[in-house]
Formats: C-alpha cells, structure tokens, sequence
C-alpha cells in the first residue's frame, strides 16, 4: 500500500471544499466545458486529465475567474460563489502555478512572493517584515528557499517552489497545479511530490493537470477524466492503472509502451564538431558539442529545459548560425548552408514551438503543407504560377495519411487542437523522404493519442534507415525511442548512456554531476 492509497480512507471521509456543479462554456459554435461536475475535498489530491481541447484548461480558468460560466454554479467551503476575476479567487482561497512561472527573475525570492500583496510600515514596503513572513513559510511547509536569493540565480525546481509559497502566502486553501513536473528533473519531481503531500498533510487540497499518467498514479487519491468537454469518469486512484486512464481519455485502447525492433546501424548521416551556439540574448548556449546520428539510429538528447538544446537544435536545422565547430550532412560541409539548402540535401525540421516556428497559424493547411515548396513542381511551374489545387491535393493525401483531424486543406492551422497542429508539422516533414530528421519536443504538450502516433511514425522512419535525433524533456520518451541517449547541462554534454539508463542516473547528469572537473 503506498502513501497516497494509505490516506485515500481519511480523504473519503474529509469534507467538500469545492464543488463546481453543471459547468457549461460555450465559444461561439464550440462547446468546451458541457455540464462539468467536480468535487474536491479537503487535503485531497485530485488528477485532471483529459486530451489536448478536452477542456481541462477552460475549466480550471473558470474557477480561477479568468472566464466566466455560461451555466453552472462553484460552491467553496459549502458557500456558493461567483469569482469575477483572479483577485476575486486568490481572496476565497484559490491558487493557480501555471505551467510558465510568473516570477520576475531580477527580483529576490522574498520580493516576489510577497509582489502585489507586500507588507507596508509608515507608507514603505517593509522588507525586514516581507523577509521574516518568507522564512516563516518555508518554515511552516518545509519549502526550503533563501529568501535573499535572485530567483535569476534559481534551479527550475526551487522557482517552482517560489510560486507555490506565493500561493500559500496568499492563504491559498485550494491549489491548482497546471503540468507542474514538465521542466523538471526526475529528483526534483520526486521533491516537489513530497512538498505537495506536507501541503495536504497541513490541510490543503490539489488539482493536478499532467498528462504523466504514472507520476499522477504515484501522487493523487483520485482522477477525474474529461473527454470532449464531459466528465466520463472519477476514478480511485488505487484502483485503476495506467491503461484504463488512457482508454478513459482516448475512448480507445491505447498502445503506452513503445515496441521498438532491432534496427540495421549504417554509417554516420549527421555531425557536428566542437559546435558553440550563442542563444537569443547573445551568451554561449552550446559550448563545444560533438555528437553523430547514424543511419538506421535514433540518438535522443535529454536535459531541463533551457540547456542548450533549443539552440543545439536550429544550428543543426540551420535556422540559427554557428559560432564555431562544424556541422556534416552526409559527408558534406553544410556549416554556411542554411535552412533551405539543408532541406535540399534530405533534413528535415520538426521546431518545439509549432505555433510560431512550425506553422503559419493564418494560412490553410493546403498552404502550410507546401510552405516549404511551394516553389517547386507540382505546386508552381516555371514562370511562377501557383497551383492551389495541386496543393490541396496533397495536402489531403498527407493529412489523411498522419491522421490529422479534420483532414480538410482549407482549415486554417490555428483552429486546430496542439496534437494535430503537431501531427500537420510531422505530415510536411516526412512526407518529402528525408534521410536525416532533427526532431525537437515532437510530443511536447500532446495527449497519449497523438503521442502513440508521432512515436510510430519515428520509429518507421528509423526502420527506413533515416538518422534521427530526439530532443526530449520526457525521460521516458527518450529512453524507449532511442538506441543512445546524451545529457546536456549548461550547454554541454554531461554524460552519454543507453536507453536503459535509470531517472537517477539521467537525473543526476541532467544536474551536471556527471562532468569531469574541466567541464
């Protein structure tokens, strides 16, 4: 019996804090929350899943009162409520940790937590006071944080704590968790699930939003699943497991482990040497990576986010320039050749952000598919004509074939949910038979539908003899699709292991505790 099931007794038996009942929001035609019924009880942790577009995140901005219901009614401590705005929730006791930390990086970590709400004396800020409250409620919750420290100078882990204690200083009885565990190390994560069982251990009650079904096993006492904007189901936690959750979700069976056959190794397709990347702000954010992906091979690159690997990524795409080092692409030098000229010669690009490096949210998708081509037969001839129905042909064969829905070429690519923005980004990248694939955050975000999907189709690609690199923050995405697997910290490479590696081994070289003392 784990912890949480060992409490699941005492939170059946706790009293409602928060009940959101008959739920109804509308967004012209698009109906996103239909007739939502939630509970939450004290000291409870509550799951939230759902597909991407499921209505999970409307829900939760509801109750935070950055929307407003169509119908429906929130009761908090057995008092029904209508929450105007966030000011209006954080003062009946609702906190929110967005998955993107709100905190001001130039600021201490005391200055921060008490911003918009700071303790005053004769008219001033009174910092001495705004200092002592802060270690008060480390204290209190076993949060440990400097209060002095620059968040700047902060781990990912310890900024998330920052926000969590703003919440509470704000006597945050309710907390709403948006995908807390996306940026952090398997340690960390494991940290931050303590902290979460002290708060409701002190009273508090969660909704954690993840889509890590095994994390949300290890921590919550009960999920509630919500398909197409309804609840379909409220599950113990103790009693389910991980492929019933995806089922409940998808509404099918889903394929969670990936089957990954023996694949023929050929010779080295791409390369870089002693590469030095500097990031959008001008420092160095690769410092001297080598690496090669051969044919036939999937070499995965893990890491917190925010090491190198965005700016690893476009050097080797070409939409970032080299600072030094040298990158092959098959054989030949392609260093000064950019984007273009290396789609030419057979890579292809899958960008982390889809929204604003992948696709051009304005244009049809018949348009973004040949984005990259469309200057070429079928899709114009030699004097420059287009040719939109040759596009939409295309475009048709290719959504049809990635499963993206709907597999309409005149739909706009904003209208679509994130997984099948992500699965039209796939469906122009691979559809043109590359050899070499840089595949960055390709399931970032998605649900396990689409993720099942976005595997099989990396995997076919390697079965074809494609050389692929995997950027991924999902350790377990990285372990099961890659045949090597290296670590990058502070921009550069920390360790190198197999795919059978543990989460403390990959933890603690995604920490950088596995560099040499010259590292």
């Amino acid at each position: 019996m784990t912890e949480r099931e060992g409490a699941a007794g005492v939170v059946d038996a706790a009293p409602v804090v928060l009940e959101m009942k008959g739920v109804t929001k509308t967004f012209g035609p698009v109906t996103a929350n239909d007739d939502i019924s939630l509970t939450l009880k004290r000291g409870e942790i509550l799951g939230l899943l759902g597909e991407n577009g499921a209505g999970k995140s409307t829900l939760m901005k509801i109750l935070y009162g950055l929307y407003s219901p169509d119908k429906g009614s929130i009761s908090i401590e057995g008092e029904e409520v209508r929450i105007k705005d966030p000011k209006d929730a954080v003062s009946r006791g609702v906190g929110m940790v967005h998955q993107h930390f709100t905190l001001i990086p130039r600021l201490t970590v005391a200055e921060n937590i008490v911003l918009g709400a700071e303790p005053t004396k004769g008219g001033r800020v009174d910092m001495a006071k705004a200092m002592k409250d802060t270690e008060e409620l480390c204290e209190r919750y076993g949060l440990r944080v400097d209060p002095r420290s620059r968040v700047a100078d902060l781990s990912v882990g310890v900024r998330q704590r920052v926000e969590i204690l703003k919440a509470l200083y704000r006597n945050a009885r309710i907390l709403v968790l948006d995908e807390p565990t996306a940026v952090l190390t398997p340690q960390e994560t494991e940290d931050l699930f303590s902290v979460l069982k002290e708060l409701v251990g002190d009273g508090l009650s969660i909704i954690l939003i993840t889509h890590k079904l095994g994390e949300l096993r290890g921590v919550s006492d009960n999920i509630t699943i919500i398909r197409d904007g309804k609840v379909v189901a409220t599950v113990k936690t103790s009693e389910t497991d991980e492929g019933e959750l995806a089922k409940l979700m998808v509404g099918r069976e889903v394929l969670l482990r990936v089957s990954k056959e023996e694949s023929e190794i050929g010779g080295v397709r791409l390369s870089a040497t002693d590469l030095v990347v500097k990031g959008s702000a001008g420092s160095v954010a690769v410092h001297g990576v080598s690496l090669e992906v051969k044919a036939g091979e999937i070499l995965g690159i893990a890491g917190v986010d925010g090491n190198g690997q965005t700016e690893l990524a476009e050097a080797l795409a070409g939409t970032r320039p080299v600072e030094s080092g040298v990158v092959l692409l098959d054989g030949d030098d392609v260093t000064k050749v950019g984007a273009n000229g290396r789609q030419g010669r057979g890579l292809a690009y899958v960008p982390e952000d889809r929204g604003s490096k992948g696709l051009v949210q304005d244009f049809s998708l018949s348009e973004n598919n040949a984005l990259k081509t469309y200057e070429k037969a079928p899709f114009s001839s030699r004097f420059g004509w287009i040719f939109p129905k040759a596009m939409r042909r295309s475009a048709a064969e290719n959504l049809r074939a990635y499963d993206v829905r709907p597999p309409d070429p005149d739909a706009r690519a904003g209208s679509l949910s994130g997984g099948n923005q992500q699965k039209a980004v796939l469906a122009r990248e691979l559809s043109g038979d590359p050899g070499v694939i840089v595949a960055s955050q390709p399931t970032r975000g998605v649900d396990v539908g689409a993720i099942e999907f976005i595997h099989g189709q990396l995997l076919k690609q390697r079965a074809e003899g494609k050389a692929i690199l995997l950027i991924s923050l999902e350790l377990e995405e990285v372990r099961s699709l890659s045949d090597r697997v290296i670590v990058l910290y502070n921009g550069r490479i920390s360790g190198e292991v197999g795919p059978d590696a543990t989460d403390e081994q990959l933890g603690l070289l995604m920490a950088g505790r596995g560099m040499d003392e010259e590292a």
